[in-house]
């Protein structure tokens, strides 16, 4: 695949970015109350933003990926 390295390094950089700042997220939601009911389960909020992390953290693999592969 051919693409210019400024580009190649921009979405590694983009990659990098999102595995730096998601998990952090991740833990202060794990830690809100809204994350909890009274018994202690899951609440929504809880479960929708583990799934859009956990969909950030895919397409950062895929961007990842793609910016290594379009290196060489």
């Amino acid at each position: 695949m051919d693409l210019p390295v400024a580009w190649s390094l921009v979405l590694i950089v983009t990659a990098i970015w999102n595995f730096v700042i998601w998990p952090p997220f991740l833990k202060r939601v794990r830690k809100d109350e809204r994350s909890r009911d009274a018994a202690g389960n899951a609440t929504t909020f809880l479960r929708v933003h583990t799934i859009l992390i956990a969909i950030s953290l895919a397409l950062a693999v895929a961007v990842g990926v793609l910016g290594i592969v379009t290196l060489f």
